[in-house]
């Protein structure tokens, strides 16, 4: 994980793995930041959607008992609503380096959608 302060508050960049880790313990909220329909397509099982056109610092949940981390495809729109957040008084939030790309390049199990039916399909790790 890199760590970086900035005016006080801490920003994070986890690895996938990171985020697979802390989300089986239940320690992470992770946010998608895509489109409603990028995440209809394809999204990370358990991840919430907050689309950053509609993203709004003070809608964000406390993190004493969970942390938030944010991910979108590449990393761009997530580290850019961390810093939105951080400009907002959020002391500490995070964001998936690669974002769904580097999630899917890992390998990781995800949902996504059966080409043939266009229902929800579960793509298991590996």
């Amino acid at each position: 994980m890199k760590t970086e302060t900035i005016n006080g508050a801490t920003f994070e960049t986890w690895t996938p793995d990171e985020v697979e880790a802390a989300m089986q313990k239940g320690e992470i909220v992770l946010i998608d930041v895509r489109t409603p329909q990028e995440y209809m397509f394809e999204h990370i099982e358990g991840a919430l959607l907050m689309p950053m056109a509609f993203f709004r610092a003070d809608a964000l949940p406390g993190q004493s008992d969970k942390r938030i981390v944010f991910h979108c495809g590449s990393g761009v729109r997530s580290e850019k609503v961390s810093r939105a957040a951080i400009e907002a008084g959020v002391k500490t939030i995070a964001h998936m380096e690669g974002g769904f790309g580097a999630w899917k390049q890992a390998k990781k199990a995800y949902t996504g959608t059966d080409m043939g039916s266009g229902a929800p399909k579960k793509v298991p790790a590996g």
